[in-house]
């Protein structure tokens, strides 16, 4: 078997959730951090700011302005930075990402924003319970070693009445997009990130761990299951992404925190 075949291999059998999943997902992100964030922009044609934007919106950060965030794979701290600019935010966002050179990249965005980048695994966070008024998780679910236990982590740092947001892509559900999707990102997507990131195999692993991610549905049922009350979802951009939001069960003395609580399902 050649080197390539041998890398390509890698990647299926990650994006299908094997055992080598974690070590592989850490050394592709840290292979193209450099060029991470050129990619992301230039492979959703600038259209991910304006995800990232809804899904900070959805964390409702103003219930508590100025409590403890925590951007789950955190990459290059995008999702964390603006969410640190926005006026009136008084809190502190932990950016966890257990592929440093991906923080590396971010911290250098860093000038005095109560931004801290921590190395950490999704799966196992150096946060006390109920320490966070929110989590959110901007496409780093689907790269999670073990997704159920990932969400019941993200539920145990969270303080009654906090809210986790996940921002992640999924299967459109029309057909004719659908088929285009499909063509983008598993022929031409592929090609651009090899040419622009110089990894072989890192932009194949993301067509197909999205093929493997769960639908917007089961994932919402995943969400209740790991102990979220108040879980709901909308749809993006003809269904290329998805954004779900549930909280942590607490007795809040006014409303809920979540909008969607009615609505299992929206399209946006």
């Amino acid at each position: 078997m050649s080197f390539s075949e041998s890398e390509q291999r890698d990647a299926l059998a990650a994006a299908a959730g094997g055992t080598e999943k974690r070590a592989y997902v850490r050394r592709i992100f840290s292979d193209i951090a450099p060029r991470y964030d050129l990619l992301n922009h230039l492979l959703s044609f600038n259209i991910d700011r304006g995800w990232r934007t809804r899904a900070i919106a959805l964390l409702d950060w103003q219930r508590q302005p100025d409590g403890t965030y925590v951007d789950l794979c955190a990459g290059t701290m995008d999702v964390g930075l603006e969410l640190a600019r926005r006026r009136g935010f008084r809190g502190l966002v932990i950016g966890a990402d257990f592929a440093e050179p991906m923080l590396r990249v971010g911290e250098r965005k860093l000038t005095d924003e109560p931004v801290r980048p921590v190395v950490a695994d999704a799966l196992q966070l150096p946060l006390a319970d109920g320490s966070a008024a929110g989590v959110i998780v901007a496409f780093g679910a689907r790269n999670f070693a073990d997704l159920d236990a990932g969400l019941l982590e993200a539920h145990r740092v969270l303080a009654p009445n906090g809210r986790l947001v996940i921002l992640e892509f999924t299967t459109p559900r029309v057909a004719l997009v659908r088929v285009l999707y499909h063509l983008y990102s598993h022929r031409i997507l592929p090609a651009i990130g090899r040419l622009v990131s110089g990894h072989r195999t890192a932009y194949r692993y993301l067509p197909e761990s999205v093929a493997r991610f769960p639908s917007a549905e089961e994932l919402a049922l995943r969400i209740r299951k790991a102990g979220f009350s108040s879980v709901g979802w909308q749809s993006l951009t003809m269904g290329i992404v998805a954004l779900h939001v549930g909280e942590r069960t607490g007795n809040s003395g006014g409303r809920s925190a979540a909008p969607y609580a009615s609505s299992p399902a929206m399209s946006a």
